[in-house]
């Protein structure tokens, strides 16, 4: 996909001469005749990288995402292997795995969506009524792009139609990462990897017998959860929920007040 901009015409120069007045008469030091350039006024550009999205129906999805959440969260209280680490470890893990497991809980729910473009005040509105910018415009903010990764990622798990079993040890394998940062015990954590891995191809086998690829795709669809933000997720299915609270924080008061 190109990311490329290509919203700016020629035509644009001049489809707002009320914007641009306005924009010429401001103070001469910022914006003169002179040195004014219509590329760099802010303006609502169409591309799937820039263009910023929220769900079409929040108060159900948000419903729907928050129980796949806490599903999410019993699973990983629920291994006994998650519960003998170090505590730093258990947070780290959290930190790094919870958003692919939530995506994974998500396919396995079969929890569908639609977004919709977010509106915005016009910038001619945001100058005729002198408004100061918000601290919320700052957060980053889901773009067509990142909810486009995600629902392609969404509908290559279900084109694998996978059974309960695959889910669990494919989320074994999510959890128990041994590339993340500082862990104390790397090694047993990658132990608790292999032995997923093992028992998902072992299912695989089982399951699908004449599949011989089945497990190498189910592991390259798996790849794809790492290009998927937490961020998105946190915007997309959350903060409408939590307002300004912290994901993180309010994940690890549930996963780790017994």
């Amino acid at each position: 996909m190109d990311s490329a901009c290509r919203c700016s015409t020629s035509s644009d120069r001049t489809s707002n001469p009320i914007l641009y007045n306005i924009l010429s008469q401001m103070d001469g030091s910022r914006l003169s005749q002179g040195n004014f350039s219509y590329n760099s006024v802010p303006h609502r550009c169409k591309c799937e990288a820039r263009r910023t999205v929220c769900l079409k129906r929040p108060s159900e999805i948000c419903k729907e995402a928050s129980a796949v959440l806490v599903k999410t969260l019993n699973f990983m209280k629920n291994l006994p292997a998650f519960n003998q680490l170090p505590p730093n470890d258990q947070f780290a893990l959290l930190k790094s795995c919870w958003a692919p497991l939530f995506i994974l809980g998500l396919a396995q729910e079969r929890v569908d969506f639609e977004v919709t473009d977010i509106p915005t005040d016009s910038m001619l509105k945001k100058i005729l009524l002198n408004r100061p910018e918000s601290p919320e415009v700052e957060r980053e903010q889901p773009t067509m792009a990142g909810v486009s990764k995600l629902v392609s990622c969404l509908k290559k798990f279900w084109s694998l139609d996978l059974s309960p079993k695959e889910y669990a040890y494919l989320k074994g394998t999510t959890i128990f990462n041994p590339d993340v940062p500082d862990l104390k015990a790397a090694l047993f954590v990658e132990g608790l990897q292999q032995e997923a891995q093992q028992a998902l191809s072992k299912v695989v086998q089982l399951l699908h017998p004449g599949d011989g690829d089945r497990f190498a795709r189910i592991l390259l669809t798996a790849s794809m959860l790492q290009s998927i933000t937490p961020s998105l997720i946190t915007e997309l299915f959350f903060r409408p929920v939590i307002g300004q609270a912290n994901l993180l924080e309010l994940l690890v008061d549930m996963l780790f007040c017994r």
